[in-house]
């Protein structure tokens, strides 16, 4: 696992570019915009549990292969580093969607490994590329054990926004989304 590839013997970087951004639920003591090469943000993951059912599921991020992916990096303290890792695989590695990597991060003044979770594309989870319209339309269904997929989508990009991060295939995702909450609750 990922994991044990680390010495910890410093402090560590943590990749967040979905919710972890907004909750990250991790002791951290300072946090930085960080770009990852060879990745992008995609809502390419079936949620069959946080935002989600197996009979009804929703559509959550993850890093899939190519382009880049604007978001926060968080320094975690050596002396917390091994449980911080060990909560963050509790939380997203519940069915194995995620890899979890080490992959190089740049931020304004240095570049440096960060634990990320990249999509399992061999994974039964894994949706691949979506028309805008059955992204919609699963984030609109989408409700799990951590709430609608809608407050998920909503809130990743309303903090994007906050940092100043454009993501226009997101924005426009959202748009229809809020709009079909604004229709749907017109009847």
């Amino acid at each position: 696992m990922a994991q044990n590839m680390h010495n910890y013997e410093d402090d560590i970087w943590i990749f967040a570019y979905g919710s972890l951004m907004w909750h990250p639920e991790i002791p951290f003591i300072e946090s930085k915009p960080a770009m990852l090469h060879g990745y992008h943000r995609a809502l390419c993951m079936y949620s069959f549990e946080y935002r989600g059912t197996p009979e009804k599921p929703g559509l959550v991020f993850g890093l899939d292969r190519g382009g880049a992916c604007n978001g926060l990096a968080f320094k975690v303290e050596k002396s917390q580093a091994k449980s911080a890792v060990s909560m963050l695989n509790d939380r997203e590695l519940i069915n194995d969607i995620y890899q979890p990597k080490w992959l190089t991060v740049k931020m304004d003044d240095r570049s440096a490994l960060a634990y990320c979770f990249v999509a399992a594309r061999d994974h039964e989870q894994y949706a691949g590329v979506l028309s805008e319209a059955e992204q919609v339309r699963l984030v609109n269904q989408g409700c799990g054990k951590r709430g609608q997929c809608i407050e998920y989508l909503t809130n990743t990009f309303d903090h994007l926004q906050e940092l100043g991060i454009i993501d226009r295939k997101l924005e426009r995702i959202v748009s229809q989304v809020r709009l079909s909450v604004k229709t749907s609750s017109a009847f």
